[in-house]
């Protein structure tokens, strides 16, 4: 894909077939973090927010891969749900929905939630 300077851009130069799936997964995270400011970064699409501490936190980023999506997390969300995420490739702070199912929107939004929560009790 080409450099985005936007979350549009970036969806819009996506493969057709892919645009549905970054456009659920972009609005699961607005739904989820409604006040979460939308940017570009490190080439992909990136939400922050100012939580209850007044503090401008990292929630997420999302990138297309060539076989799936990948849904970047600040430690420790994942270990966190792990139990939920076992149908999941992931890492530490990284999961991977194949382009091939249906992205899991109320998982997505369960995980922004949680990260919000963390970041604002200070964690």
């Amino acid at each position: 894909m080409k450099p985005a300077k936007d979350v549009d851009s970036y969806i819009a130069t996506a493969p057709k077939e892919t645009q549905p799936k970054l456009r659920a997964v972009r609005e699961a995270i607005r739904e989820a973090a409604p006040d979460a400011v939308e940017s570009i970064s490190y080439g992909m699409p990136f939400y922050s927010y100012k939580g209850k501490r007044g503090i401008e936190a990292r929630l997420c980023y999302f990138s297309l891969m060539k076989s799936d999506i990948g849904f970047y997390l600040r430690l420790p969300v994942i270990e966190a749900h792990k139990d939920e995420l076992a149908g999941y490739v992931s890492t530490k702070s990284a999961l991977h929905f194949p382009l091939g199912n249906p992205m899991p929107v109320p998982l997505i939004k369960k995980l922004v939630r949680a990260r919000m929560r963390m970041d604002e009790a200070g964690e």
